[in-house]
């Protein structure tokens, strides 16, 4: 039984992590797993590249994290006609039933948890004069990247417009969106642009961890990091380790050891029963789960403590 594994890159601890998962689960059900990668977030070819490697090894499944969710489509298509079970783990394609299966964090509701704890911890008052920079993955807004975006909006309480993009709201809270990449580079680099368009935003939401230390460090360049509330996604082991150590107030932890695990027991399911996988009821996709982690809980929304999250944490 031969499987694959495409990630959007093989640097990012959570990718390394998926890796990982996928390994072990492959190992102990005895299937033949090749491992491939973007060279960066967001290249897609190289995904379009290891789909057609992938078919031309006869693999029985392939599970893709999508650095673009739609131009990967054809590729993905022409997969599965020809025989090959297609799942996406982490990043859900569009449209969503260009896949088999798709196992994925309920991003929107990452998102807004921690809008949530943002507005409870600020407060009503200081919620409704707060100043927001959104630190978001990339130009293309892939569908990880709108999902935590405008979950992190419904649970502050902004009016979302088109739930399929971001930019377009008119919240004078909003300071700005910059991309950061999902590095942390990035996040510095982004950071210093919105304070330069607005010194005194109080809150900065990130896509992920890397892109949230990067924003520290800018802040703490200026003096501002006791006074910014930062939120972020992912949950990895370094990220977790801020949230106890006080430069992140909270973070949405997902699990990618498990979303790796499913595909590969899907894949086998696959080959021996035909049986496709199913989504959670409600959703369009199986929710591998998310929980809240801060030190610093608030009324009303379910959380962990930084240690809990360490004990769960990946990278």
């Amino acid at each position: 039984m031969r499987a694959c594994l495409i990630t959007k890159t093989d640097t990012n601890p959570y990718f390394v992590t998926m890796k990982k998962g996928a390994e072990q689960e492959a190992k102990k059900l005895g299937v033949d797993l090749k491992a491939y990668a973007g060279r960066y977030d967001g290249d897609n070819q190289s995904q379009m590249d290891a789909v057609e490697s992938c078919i031309a090894d006869s693999a029985n499944g392939v599970l893709i994290t999508p650095s673009d969710t739609s131009a990967i489509v054809p590729t993905v298509e022409k997969a599965r006609k020809a025989g090959v079970l297609v799942i996406a783990l982490d990043t859900a394609l569009n449209p969503v039933t260009a896949v088999d299966g798709t196992f994925a964090t309920d991003n929107f509701k990452a998102g807004e948890l921690i809008g949530e704890w943002v507005k409870a911890r600020l407060g009503p008052e200081k919620a409704k004069t707060a100043r927001i920079a959104f630190l978001d993955l990339s130009t293309s807004q892939v569908t990880v990247d709108v999902e935590r975006d405008q979950g992190f909006m419904k649970g502050f309480g902004i009016d979302i417009k088109n739930p399929n993009k971001y930019g377009d709201e008119t919240d004078p809270r909003i300071v700005g969106h910059a991309v950061t990449g999902g590095a942390e580079d990035g996040g510095r680099k982004a950071m210093e642009d919105l304070l330069q368009k607005d010194p005194t935003l109080n809150v900065v939401y990130t896509i992920n961890e890397p892109a949230a230390a990067g924003a520290y460090q800018a802040l703490k360049s200026v003096g501002l990091q006791k006074k910014v509330l930062l939120a972020s996604i992912d949950g990895g082991c370094p990220g977790v380790k801020n949230v106890r150590d006080g430069t992140l107030g909270a973070t949405s932890q997902q699990y990618p050891l498990k979303m790796a695990q499913m595909g590969i027991e899907a894949i086998v399911n696959y080959v021996k029963t035909g049986e496709k996988p199913y989504n959670s009821p409600g959703l369009d996709f199986y929710n591998t789960g998310v929980q809240l982690v801060t030190d610093h809980p608030v009324k009303g929304i379910p959380s962990i403590d930084a240690k809990k999250g360490l004990a769960l944490c990946w990278g």
